[in-house]
């Protein structure tokens, strides 16, 4: 299990950001992907989504790519410390950062020269596109959201599970359900969604199975869930079955614990 267990209740963006409570009964879900979620309902914690400021979200998202929390978040408090300030538009700090700078200051988040370059570039584009980082923050809570996502993913650098996570914590949407590698994994090895489905089928899948007032949860609580129970290469169902909080809803995929043996769902024989 995890050291460092999320906290029974967690409110994210602030007591104030969007969302509501959502009722997990697993007896009473309509579908295989909503009775997960509310299993982890009743697991983990409830979140309340929305309240972060865009393109902080945005900045933040881009550091956590392809690294863990425990590396990206150094990164995003080094970087606040250096770029931001009262009085200060973000945007403009890092349009104009020197980009060795940048790289040293966010170097524990790895790949820190690529993340410069991008976080520089999406800070420009959000000067040309919006004029500040507070008028991108008003389209991010304020715009339909699919105009949002589409224009996000036109941003070198942001893909899919980036502008999903900013619609989720800064705009507050409900229906948004970001997959990262953990839940990309764990819904194929559930066999909720088919084992060769890339991210966005993943996303199409988990968004038209979960109610919207449940995805921002859903996608907090199956990272955790990944975290300590359903890991990439050592999933608590190889010790004991019972181990898993979910054992009676997944269908093991590319998991055999006769064998000790684990491989990706896509490359488990049909």
């Amino acid at each position: 299990m995890s050291d460092d267990p999320e906290p029974a209740v967690n409110i994210s963006g602030g007591a104030a950001g969007g969302g509501a409570a959502a009722e997990f009964d697993p007896a009473t879900a309509d579908t295989h992907a909503e009775a997960v979620v509310d299993r982890l309902g009743e697991l983990y914690w409830q979140k309340t989504y929305g309240g972060q400021d865009a393109f902080t979200c945005l900045v933040r998202t881009i550091l956590s790519q392809n690294t863990s929390d425990k590396a990206s978040q150094p990164a995003h408090d080094a970087l606040l410390e250096r770029y931001d300030g009262d009085d200060v538009d973000l945007a403009e700090s890092l349009a104009s950062a020197e980009q060795s700078t940048l790289a040293e200051t966010i170097s524990s988040a790895g790949l820190y020269n690529q993340k410069s370059e991008t976080i520089i570039d999406t800070a420009e584009w959000v000067l040309e596109a919006f004029g500040s980082a507070p008028a991108f923050d008003a389209f991010v809570k304020d715009e339909d959201p699919a105009t949002v996502r589409d224009t996000l993913l036109e941003v070198r650098g942001v893909g899919p599970k980036t502008a999903d996570c900013v619609l989720l914590f800064a705009g507050g949407r409900g229906g948004v359900f970001p997959v990262d590698t953990h839940v990309h994994r764990i819904y194929r090895r559930l066999g909720i969604a088919p084992p060769d489905a890339d991210h966005e089928t993943v996303r199409e899948v988990l968004e038209r199975d979960v109610p919207a007032a449940k995805c921002g949860f859903g996608h907090t609580a199956t990272i955790q869930f990944g975290r300590e129970y359903c890991t990439a290469r050592k999933p608590a169902c190889l010790d004991d079955p019972e181990a898993c909080p979910v054992a009676d809803s997944c269908d093991q995929v590319g998991v055999y614990p006769a064998t000790g043996e684990v491989v990706d769902p896509a490359d488990a024989p049909e």
